[in-house]
């Protein structure tokens, strides 16, 4: 097997010059790059990985943590991470949480051996907030509040709230049924950001004096709960005019009301909320919040980078074992605006 000391005999340069060049730290001149380079070439020299991410103690690898791959919107999300973390030479680790018996808490324990670089927490956590913060190490949370100065980054679900509420308003709507997660969540409204724009419709719903009830459909990885949900609504709200969920649940109400020959939207306005691609594939174009998921990916990836300069990357001179500076300062939250895109089943 090839290994460096064979480069540095071929290119007549020292073991150091090479390590260098594979390990890209430190100067070297133009001249001797390519000379280990082109020796590299020839003798077919491949840098093992493992040694390199040990010697700049780094594994370029990122632990993304989601409630279940088979949610639509997360895994239009987690395509996208993907892309940008692979634009960046950074490989992604995933863990459905529903799908794995440890859960979140193993891949917390591979970021604490240094086995992945940083975590994206987008899932439910029965943990409290100082449990998150007393890790100190690189971890960035989509849509939820995981303690002080633990970076956020989430979508606009008040803007979201306030776009639904003035479609619903401005075509006549008078009872409309909100679905969603359960409803012991909205006491903590800071920990779960997309409750806002449940919070938002049904406000401004009261407010024009339109009916609006809330069902909970249960966990978000429990996608035949949230199935069976869009269907009950119909026996349980006969009067129903307007239905908001999810992608998922607004697809099905939307296949249900065709089934019991209810007219979309002349008699049932239906509103998706993530935009997924569902949205376009459910018989008729849904009109649909759509999160920006580029826009999401690319700020999630953003906040990574600095996580992981500040615990010592590249990028930073390195910390010391004490809560790094980031876990004193205020949370910092980033907002990333929706859009409401008409479908074909609003008026």
């Amino acid at each position: 097997m090839v290994g460096m000391r064979d480069v540095a005999k071929a290119a007549g340069v020292s073991l150091s010059t090479v390590s260098l060049v594979v390990n890209n730290t430190g100067y070297v001149s133009a001249d001797m790059r390519a000379k280990v380079e082109s020796a590299m070439r020839q003798l077919n020299y491949i840098p093992n990985e493992l040694a390199r991410n040990l010697y700049r103690n780094r594994t370029n690898t990122i632990g993304v943590i989601i409630p279940t791959i088979a949610h639509p919107f997360f895994s239009t999300l987690t395509a996208h991470l993907q892309r940008e973390f692979a634009a960046r030479d950074l490989k992604t680790l995933l863990c459905s949480t529903a799908d794995a018996d440890k859960g979140e808490g193993e891949y917390v324990d591979m970021l604490q051996r240094h086995m992945m670089d940083g975590i994206i927490m987008a899932a439910h956590t029965e943990h409290p907030a100082d449990y998150w913060t007393s890790i100190h190490r690189p971890i960035v949370a989509f849509d939820r509040t995981l303690g002080e100065g633990v970076p956020v980054v989430r979508s606009d679900h008040e803007q979201g709230g306030r776009l639904i509420a003035r479609q619903l308003i401005d075509s006549g709507a008078r009872h409309v049924v909100l679905v969603g997660g359960p409803r012991s969540q909205f006491a903590a409204a800071t920990t779960f950001p997309t409750i806002r724009y449940h919070l938002t419709v049904e406000r401004l719903l009261a407010d024009a004096g339109i009916a609006c009830d809330y069902v909970e459909a249960g966990a978000v990885a429990d996608i035949a709960a949230h199935e069976a949900t869009a269907c009950a609504i119909f026996e349980r709200y006969p009067d129903v005019d307007a239905i908001v969920g999810s992608d998922v649940v607004a697809s099905v109400a939307l296949q249900e009301a065709s089934r019991r020959g209810i007219e979309v939207p002349a008699d049932l306005q239906v509103i998706a909320y993530d935009g997924t691609l569902m949205a376009e594939t459910a018989g008729k174009r849904l009109t649909a919040i759509r999160q920006d998921f580029p826009a999401i990916a690319a700020a999630l990836a953003a906040r990574m980078d600095s996580q992981i300069a500040a615990d010592g990357g590249p990028a930073s001179p390195a910390k010391n074992d004490s809560a790094s500076d980031v876990d004193t300062q205020p949370t910092p939250e980033e907002v990333i605006p929706v859009t409401l895109i008409p479908g074909e089943t609003t008026r």
